[in-house]
């Protein structure tokens, strides 16, 4: 009898721990739902959603330096971003010429400037971060001048960076493909959504493909786990 009671109750307790785990491990938000993370990506970082197939992350050390990156990177294209859409939408003329055209500084001197500039403001940026962890300009470090920074911000950052690295892409892909600006592409396509788009346009094959690829990614991934896989990981390079 004390044996029976013995074994109802290791059943019990694991019974409520796998459940703990299963719950605990639904709770984590990954790329796609029921996704299983990398390893080395244990969510405790700002916008870890699990996705990591190159294996960047893999060394520790450096795992932090790209997430740095992601993030800089991201700030200067919401930057980007919005910059193009102003000037598109004042009409001051194809973003991606700018560089080219004749300013008040020739090229020289604006080299002189900021090469020196950005040089020196990175090093700063680049020695508080690593002094501190935390991204910032101007000796502040993190630099929140208004006091508004919360977890929940910082993920909002994240979010809205990739996002913006996402779309100066597409920006980037309008100009080369249609020869116009993302205001000019969204009337167009507004004007005739059925035959103004990206399937329709010159890379309409290529757009066709990567989007069959991955919407058949997830599928493929729940089939493994389906058949008996254990490796659940995305995993689509072998290392």
């Amino acid at each position: 009898m004390q044996q029976t009671l013995r074994s109802s109750t290791f059943v019990a307790t694991t019974t409520n721990r796998t459940s703990r785990t299963v719950v605990a491990k639904a709770a984590r938000p990954t790329w796609y739902p029921g996704a299983a993370p990398p390893a080395h990506l244990d969510g405790s970082m700002t916008g870890d959603y699990g996705f990591d197939p190159l294996r960047l992350g893999t060394n520790k050390e450096v795992l932090p330096y790209y997430a740095e990156a992601e993030l800089t990177n991201g700030r200067w294209a919401m930057a980007a971003v919005a910059g193009i859409l102003f000037t598109d939408l004042v009409g001051a003329g194809d973003w991606w010429t700018a560089g080219a055209k004749e300013y008040s500084l020739d090229t020289k001197t604006l080299l002189a400037v900021q090469i020196p500039t950005m040089a020196v403001l990175e090093s700063m940026r680049v020695k508080g971060w690593e002094k501190t962890g935390q991204s910032g300009a101007f000796g502040m470090h993190p630099f929140d001048p208004m006091g508004m920074s919360s977890p929940e911000k910082k993920l909002k950052e994240v979010k809205n960076a990739r996002l913006a690295m996402v779309a100066f892409l597409g920006f980037a892909s309008q100009a080369a493909v249609r020869g116009m600006g993302p205001i000019e592409c969204l009337k167009l396509h507004l004007e005739d959504p059925g035959h103004n788009n990206i399937f329709t346009s010159s890379v309409g094959p290529e757009a066709t493909v990567a989007c069959m690829v991955l919407g058949i990614t997830p599928v493929i991934l729940e089939a493994k786990k389906a058949l008996g896989d254990n490796d659940e990981e995305f995993r689509p390079i072998p290392w």
